[in-house]
């Protein structure tokens, strides 16, 4: 049974850093694409960051383009997503999801998803 299980997310004031982790079992992350989405109440789920299978290509959402950087380590089979300067709008339910060969920033085609993690971000 395939799971990917999010964690760290929390609640954090304006400026500061979480690093939100992706853990997976029953499915090796090293054959996928991975990537982080994030949704709020009454909005579509909507692409933060992505990495290919090899780590040695990234692509993020404009919005956290230097600030948030997504990482991955195969050997461990987990995913992170560093998030720095944080903002109120960052808040959201994140959520990993995994790709059989790519790494689109839409969620159309991502096969796997965590149940997500809430970040909250205060003012």
């Amino acid at each position: 049974q395939v799971q990917l299980v999010e964690s760290g997310g929390g609640l954090v004031q304006a400026g500061g850093s979480l690093r939100l982790s992706c853990a997976a079992s029953g499915l090796s992350l090293s054959d996928h694409g991975m990537a982080w989405f994030r949704q709020t109440p009454g909005k579509d789920r909507e692409f933060v960051a992505a990495i290919s299978w090899s780590g040695g290509s990234t692509d993020y959402t404009g919005s956290v383009k230097d600030r948030f950087k997504i990482s991955r380590d195969n050997a461990k089979n987990t995913v992170d997503l560093q998030m720095n300067t944080l903002k109120p709008e960052d808040t959201a339910v994140y959520y990993c999801a995994a790709h059989p060969r790519y790494w689109p920033n839409t969620r159309t085609h991502y096969v796997y998803w965590g149940r997500g993690t809430q970040v909250t971000v205060s003012s």
